[in-house]
């Protein structure tokens, strides 16, 4: 017997497994109830579904490359110079074309934040 601090009995678990099973091999939400599915993406978020968000490709936004990079490196990560962010990146297995578009920048600069690297690699400008 298992004295564990599991919150769900062994019981519970399998009945959980098997309401999860119609969701896992489909690919889809299987309820029938449409307030009980998850919310869909909005009209203006970020195109990303496509593959990763690469600096320099026709889609890339602004946002889509702050998004893209603010789901690898995380706050700890700055600030930092190119060197460090590339050896992050590379860490957390991130799209090597993104890894390469920061490879890329200047070693010299510093950057205190996503946004201002992500300004850095778009060519936009803006205010802090």
């Amino acid at each position: 017997m298992q004295r564990g601090s599991d919150r769900l009995s062994r019981h519970r678990d399998d009945e959980m497994k098997h309401e999860l099973q119609g969701l896992l091999r489909s690919g889809h939400p299987t309820r029938s109830e449409e307030w009980n599915d998850p919310e869909p993406t909005a009209d203006d978020d970020p195109q990303v579904w496509g593959g990763p968000v690469v600096p320099g490709d026709e889609g890339a936004s602004l946002e889509g490359v702050r998004l893209e990079l603010a789901r690898t490196l995380g706050r700890s990560s700055f600030p930092a110079g190119p060197v460090e962010l590339v050896r992050v990146l590379r860490r957390q297995n991130a799209p090597d074309a993104l890894t390469e578009a920061v490879a890329g920048l200047p070693r010299k600069e510093h950057y205190a934040n996503v946004q201002e690297l992500a300004r850095a690699l778009t060519g936009t400008e803006g205010t802090p």
